[in-house]
């Protein structure tokens, strides 16, 4: 079912959903030929951002938790993708051992869990769930809404030492859904012969928003001059500001000039194509999730005048870690609609594909205003739905299964970005 939306239909977009439906088939070779050199993460999910004259990624999240988010018509294409990703690491594969978020007590995040569980089985394996919390010493159930239940286990050392599992489980693949935003797990050290996916690298101890949005920024201007496009429509400004203390006032002349330069060219864009809407610029931890630590700012001057509420919710990322690194990001405004709510899509992916995506909804946030928030609800987008393919005759503009094609495109390019970004900051790469 594909959601009641109302989008903005008119301006610079549409010639770009033009071009990117013209070029399909340069499209996808550029694509196909982009994955011979390059190997994809095992799963992402892609937040984007459609203002009517630009459509961007503002965040990439290597972890995904909102599986449960996406339509049951999605199924089957995330089986097929899932077995294509799990070929290429151990393509004999019986056991996988899941390991989760600490924090599973979060109903919507084991459902999550749980829908991500299903895929895995359906493609002939094993999966069983391995806690890193200390808290878990033996087989612990955790009960769902609709009665199931999932069965944590504590992670232990086998193969004297040289693989994790479980106390009678050997997997050949560990597939992580913690970020490790408090770090890499010891136990988690040092594992040999043994898939671990995505690496430990891909956490947030060592990865960087604002490494990601470089290589993003590279694979935009390729992107760009094949389709004949200016780069600027799919790709958000952003600079970076580090050893930031925002409970101590340190850091806010280094912040205020970045938050100036990412102004100032975001302004010319704007005279450039005779844009309205008023500039402004995202402020964010450079690493974690969860929507925290995030502001909007309109002005340099504001991050010097901020309360102390405004910078103790700044100061804090994640599991209580102090945020010292920031990504300053050019506000990309969401002029979608569902019911008179802001919405936002979201892109999900296995290996390669596109399996499916939702809008984040949030009745109580402004266009310009993070949405990921508390509050916030999902409606899934039909991306697995035969429809959704793109009809190349129809108008711009006119079609769901078209835009949602367009969101498909720029969600593997943050995707093949991620790809770059790991290869790049890989601590071991292959010599």
């Amino acid at each position: 079912m594909v959601p009641h939306l109302v989008t903005a239909l008119t301006g610079p977009l549409l010639e770009l959903e033009k071009k990117i439906l013209d070029a399909t088939p340069a499209i996808e070779r550029w694509f196909r030929l982009e994955w011979q050199d390059h190997s994809p993460p095992f799963y992402c999910s892609v937040d984007l951002r459609n203002a009517g004259f630009k459509l961007a990624p503002v965040d990439t999240n290597l972890f995904p938790g909102g599986f449960n988010n996406l339509s049951a018509e999605m199924l089957p294409l995330a089986v097929q993708a899932a077995m294509a990703a799990i070929e290429k690491y151990c393509p004999d594969a019986k056991n996988l051992l899941l390991i989760p978020e600490s924090h599973t007590r979060n109903t919507f995040y084991l459902q999550n869990i749980a829908r991500l569980i299903k895929i895995l089985r359906q493609t002939g394996l094993n999966v069983r769930l391995g806690s890193l919390s200390e808290e878990v010493t033996g087989p612990t159930p955790l009960n769902l809404p609709d009665g199931s239940n999932l069965l944590l286990e504590p992670l232990v050392r086998i193969n004297n030492g040289r693989r994790v599992g479980l106390k009678d489980f050997n997997p050949c693949t560990i597939l992580l859904n913690n970020d490790m935003s408090s770090g890499v797990p010891k136990i988690l050290e040092n594992i040999h012969e043994q898939a671990l996916l995505p690496p430990l690298h891909a956490g947030w101890t060592v990865r960087r928003k604002s490494n990601h949005f470089a290589a993003y920024d590279d694979v935009v201007k390729r992107f760009s001059k094949l389709i004949g496009v200016d780069p600027w429509m799919l790709n958000p400004f952003f600079g970076k500001c580090g050893h930031i203390n925002f409970s101590e006032h340190e850091g806010e002349e280094c912040l205020a000039a970045a938050v100036h330069s990412v102004l100032v060219k975001i302004r010319r864009k704007y005279r450039e194509y005779k844009i309205k809407e008023t500039p402004f610029v995202i402020v964010k931890a450079d690493a974690g999730t969860y929507g925290m630590g995030i502001m909007t700012v309109k002005d340099a001057s504001e991050v010097k005048e901020l309360n102390r509420k405004q910078r103790n919710k700044m100061a804090v990322g994640k599991e209580g870690l102090e945020v010292r690194d920031v990504i300053i990001q050019e506000g990309v405004h969401s002029f979608e609609h569902i019911n008179d709510a802001v919405a936002e899509p979201v892109v999900y992916m296995i290996d390669r594909y596109v399996v499916g995506g939702f809008y984040r909804v949030h009745a109580e946030r402004g266009i310009t205003e993070n949405l990921n928030a508390p509050g916030a609800h999902f409606v899934p987008l039909a991306f697995a739905q035969p429809h959704a393919l793109p009809d190349m005759k129809a108008t711009p503009g006119t079609t769901a299964p078209n835009r949602f094609y367009m969101y498909g495109v720029v969600a593997r390019l943050a995707l093949l970005a991620a790809s770059i970004e790991l290869e790049k900051t890989d601590p071991n790469p292959e010599t």
